[in-house]
């Protein structure tokens, strides 16, 4: 990091831009949520669980997503929330926490600056967020920990610090400190404040009574807390003040020390306190690694990149919108930008804000900000914008599939219709798709099987085509690199294991790790990778 630089102009600086990660069925959508009614940006939290059309909840508009509860696509929501005098302007990409969909999140996180990882108090750290978390490491982002439905029975709260230091190697220091349990939980002691935040059980939708206190031996505690659970939290604060490490911006900048509050979303305790954290230790819009050179968000040009594409937002327009992350400058609406990947200008007339499903045309975007371009396909995931200098934003992946299957229109005049279809999943990184070069048909290939149907019920939804998929003979797909020559020798050698994907790159299918092993061993001067730079 460059540490003289400027400060960022206050439009940028009061931006925060993050993202929620945590396992299914942590709580992540009913945060989401509260977020949204503390920021003003809804009046009612609709319950996800409620009856009939209320249950559709803010941040989930794909009719799946709608039936099952689950987040299965990324959305994004802006909103401004007031924090000690100042307001912040929040970018909150919501992530799908199902691991089937860990690509689509894999991506967002690089278009965010700190992630906010929901922890369930019961279970504590589970596979999904692990995975997910290493990710965040990779990218040393900042991380600000939520341990949420501690209004039911949970572990002990050192218990749950103990297995976040192990199995995510992280410092944690405690900003809240739960006082009670379960059926006993009454509230949070704000470490951070010194208040004494009290939970109302009666309205979820109000936000906690605060009490200001000096220190824990003021008597104003005992008229609050009962004696034995006063008792239990002085203890606990001597405790966490000799063992714990007190809240360090800058470890927590870099990415090594995390601070935990507790709470209850769906009770809406705990989560104002989590955005005052947010405001106030989370990172401005960062610097942007891009080729060749980083983009500064200072900068007075505008340039910014796309890191997923979603098709069909609205089925009655057959549109797709491109979200892009701002990185630098001050966009109006009517921008010319450059495409830099096809050096053509593209004039960008109708940008949009995204207020959960809701969209508003954007007038403007600081650095920080999510807008979403509508087009027709022109955008892909990868692709930077910018106001004429030829700059590649860089580090957005592309994974091999882990699973593979041959796909089928249940109409065999309709073969067309689906290749269309497939290409259009292809280009929003909802699926790879292979064409081999013997034969006809598509194989496709996902990271979980669950995108299998996501997919097969989209495709029946917006194209109005019933399609099966079937068993595969081959198990994965491998991305084929080297000079031209050897390229050229190897696919013609390989023909019934060679197929391209959407950009037209060569793939070569396998069925056994056999094959892998045979090619290193075979055609020294190819290489095959599982992964691939999602830019040209």
């Amino acid at each position: 990091m460059l540490d003289n630089r400027p400060e960022l102009p206050p439009e940028i600086a009061r931006r925060r831009t993050f993202a929620i990660i945590s396992h299914p069925d942590a709580g992540k959508t009913t945060l989401t949520e509260k977020f949204l009614l503390f920021g003003g940006a809804i009046q009612m939290a609709g319950q996800v669980r409620a009856k009939g059309e209320a249950r559709r909840t803010r941040s989930d508009f794909m009719a799946m997503e709608k039936d099952r509860g689950i987040s299965v696509s990324v959305s994004a929501m802006s909103f401004d929330f007031t924090s000690k005098a100042n307001t912040f302007r929040f970018n909150l990409v919501d992530t799908p926490g199902h691991s089937d969909f860990s690509e689509d999140t894999y991506r967002t996180l690089t278009a965010v600056d700190a992630a906010i990882m929901v922890i369930d108090g019961a279970k504590g750290v589970e596979s999904q967020t692990q995975k997910l978390f290493e990710v965040c490491r990779m990218r040393d982002l900042p991380i600000l920990t939520f341990c949420n439905k501690m209004d039911r029975e949970s572990r002990d709260v050192f218990e749950i610090i103990d297995e976040i230091q192990e199995n995510l190697a992280i410092d944690v220091t405690p900003a809240s400190w739960p006082i009670g349990v379960g059926r006993d939980f009454i509230g949070c002691y704000d470490i951070l404040r010194d208040r004494l935040e009290l939970m109302d059980r009666a309205d979820r939708n109000k936000v906690a009574e605060s009490i200001e206190i000096n220190g824990l031996d003021d008597p104003q505690l005992a008229k609050h807390v009962p004696t034995e659970l006063l008792e239990k939290l002085q203890e606990d604060l001597e405790m966490v003040r000799e063992l714990m490490p007190p809240l360090d911006p800058a470890l927590m900048a870099e990415g090594s020390l995390t601070p935990i509050w507790f709470g209850s979303a769906i009770n809406s305790f705990g989560v104002k306190e989590l955005m005052d954290g947010i405001a106030t230790y989370g990172p401005e819009p960062q610097v942007q690694k891009a080729q060749p050179r980083q983009i500064l968000p200072e900068e007075s040009k505008v340039s910014g990149f796309v890191f997923k594409v979603q098709a069909n937002m609205d089925p009655k327009h057959r549109d797709r919108v491109a979200f892009v992350r701002m990185a630098s400058g001050h966009f109006k609406r009517g921008m010319k930008l450059t495409h830099v990947r096809t050096k053509k200008p593209m004039a960008i007339s109708n940008p949009v804000m995204f207020l959960a499903s809701d969209r508003e045309l954007a007038e403007e975007a600081w650095a920080g900000d999510i807008i979403g371009i509508p087009n027709h396909g022109q955008l892909r995931i990868g692709d930077t914008l910018t106001e004429g200098e030829a700059l590649r934003v860089t580090g957005i992946p592309s994974f091999a599939p882990e699973l593979l299957q041959g796909v089928r229109a249940g109409d065999p005049l309709k073969v067309k219709h689906l290749e269309k279809a497939l290409m259009q999943f292809a280009e929003e990184g909802a699926a790879k798709v292979f064409k081999p070069s013997i034969g006809s048909g598509f194989i496709v290939g996902v990271v979980g099987a669950l995108q299998f149907e996501v997919l097969a019920s989209r495709i029946e939804l917006e194209y109005g085509l019933p399609v099966r998929f079937e068993a595969s003979q081959f198990t994965s797909a491998r991305w084929v690199n080297g000079d031209r020559q050897a390229v050229d020798k190897f696919t013609e050698a390989n023909k019934q294991h060679i197929a391209h994907d959407h950009d037209g790159d060569v793939v070569y299918l396998t069925r056994l790790q056999w094959d892998i092993d045979r090619v290193d061993r075979d055609y020294p001067d190819v290489k095959l990778t599982a992964t691939k730079e999602m830019m040209v």
